[in-house]
């Protein structure tokens, strides 16, 4: 599990889990420590990301963030980690 802090408000949380023929990474957005959204990519063999849970956390933000201002905002936060 690896925690993503994106401002005060907004932190992803990211797990690693293996299924029956692959693996998958899921992600949850907490907003005050409390689920708001949840989403989960399966591979079926590795991954080409830049960093471990890349392909998650950019699916998540859209997910849940309507406006283009706020998804830029957290897309550009999230590369910080990288």
């Amino acid at each position: 599990m690896k925690l993503f802090k994106l401002d005060k408000e907004y932190q992803i949380v990211c797990e690693f889990k293996n299924t029956k023929q692959a693996f998958k990474h899921e992600a949850t957005l907490l907003k005050n420590n409390c689920a708001v959204c949840k989403t989960k990519i399966i591979y079926c063999n590795r991954t080409w990301e830049r960093f471990t849970y890349e392909s998650v956390l950019k699916k998540i933000i859209p997910l849940y963030f309507e406006n283009t201002k706020d998804q830029k905002k957290y897309y550009n936060i999230i590369y910080k980690f990288n």
